[in-house]
């Protein structure tokens, strides 16, 4: 097959030889490098798209050339052919899609990166290439496997592309919880906003975002502006996604560390006012940052973080979303782990070590056998109408 030279101003990223697509239509084409000379590279095409390969073209391959490449501009197509590659683990896909997010993630949060609306516009389209892929791969995931899957990647220097992938796919198998039957765009947009609920922070200097230690209260002043910069950057932006509703995009960024009980910000929303998709992002947010272990700290166990935001229920999460949660990763809510967290920790943040602190001791029930109301899992409605008394 002849080869040809690639389009002028096009850039390439590298694909294993185990992940192109066999025995299909190829969605992309095939380049390779065949300059010898590091600073001037030479891309010709070897495959065409359309075109169907077989296991013996791809030993071929493997032979004859070092790497593959495919044009910057059909990572989309490849992301989404991914799900199609037989053979392969999921963990390896994963960590492909992963890649490729956390690819357009820099494109906005590199500093020494020019930024615009219409990088944030492409970034945007390209993260929802990325999530679209991950729901492919993780549609069929409960919470607890979508952690046993996490634990398997690799992690990036920058704690937010991290945490806000990990987010992502939290809130996919989280939103398939809440509705077993969800349509692939609405799991696409639960993931979306994990993975963009972040976004105000391209505003915020990056020696905070990646403190490590305790914000002092300039620091944490400046940090909680954060959700009104993401919602501002949508807001003042022209975004096409096709499928995708934005204005709850927009609540989700907005939205995520509101309290269910309105302690938080930026707005001091309150239960149900604030949108189910961010008291969602909340709950993964926090599982992510205290489950998921790190070069700076060791991470608790499932049933431990559990324990932990067992204590957080009717305050900064919702006790019925947590309940769906609780139950999907363990039966039972291990409430012996006798610490808590703050209440002004932020799971956003990278912590060198998790601020716990002990749990008062509380004074011994002496009437064991009082009916107690129970309130846990209720989502408290205020629709002025009066309270029923427990019967």
């Amino acid at each position: 097959m002849s080869e040809i030279l690639r389009p002028k101003n096009t850039s390439f990223f590298s694909v294993g030889f185990d992940l192109i697509l066999v025995e299909k239509s190829l969605p992309y084409d095939l380049y390779v490098n065949s300059s010898t000379n590091e600073a001037k590279e030479k891309f010709v095409r070897i495959f065409p798209m359309n075109g169907i390969l077989n296991s013996e073209d791809i030993t071929t391959f493997k032979k004859k050339y070092h790497q593959l490449y495919i044009p910057e501009t059909q990572r989309d197509m490849y992301l989404r052919s991914l799900v199609d590659c037989s053979g392969v683990a999921d963990t390896l896909k994963t960590e492909i899609i992963k890649d490729s997010a956390i690819h357009y993630l820099d494109t906005i949060f590199d500093p020494t990166k020019e930024f615009s609306n219409e990088v944030l516009t492409e970034t945007i389209s390209g993260c929802r290439d990325s999530v679209e892929s991950m729901v492919d791969v993780i549609k069929d995931y409960d919470v607890k496997q979508v952690q046993s899957l996490i634990g398997d990647l690799s992690f990036h220097d920058f704690y937010t592309y991290d945490h806000s992938i990990n987010v992502s796919m939290y809130c996919i198998s989280m939103f398939k919880i809440l509705r077993p039957n969800a349509a692939r765009e609405e799991m696409v947009l639960a993931g979306l906003g994990g993975l963009l609920h972040d976004l105000g922070k391209i505003k915020i200097p990056t020696h905070i975002i990646n403190n490590a230690g305790k914000l002092d209260d300039e620091q944490f002043t400046i940090i909680k502006k954060h959700p009104k910069f993401g919602f501002d950057l949508l807001e003042g932006s022209e975004i096409e996604c096709p499928g995708v509703d934005f204005s709850i995009v927009k609540r989700i960024v907005h939205e995520h560390h509101e309290n269910f009980d309105g302690t938080g910000y930026p707005a001091g929303l309150k239960g149900n006012d604030i949108h189910i998709l961010a008291r969602v992002t909340a709950i993964a947010d926090f599982f992510d940052a205290i489950t998921t272990k790190r070069s700076y700290h060791e991470a608790l166990t499932p049933e431990e973080a559990l324990g932990v935001m067992s204590r957080s229920v009717g305050k900064k999460i919702d006790p019925k979303l947590f309940e769906l949660f609780s139950n999907n990763i363990s039966k039972v809510v291990d409430r012996a782990h006798n610490k808590e967290l703050p209440s002004d920790f932020d799971p956003c943040q990278p912590h060198d070590v998790l601020p716990f602190r002990q749990v008062a001791a509380k004074k011994q029930q002496t009437d064991f056998f009082k009916k107690e109301e129970q309130n846990f899992g209720k989502v408290a409605v205020d629709d002025g109408a009066k309270k029923k008394k427990a019967s």
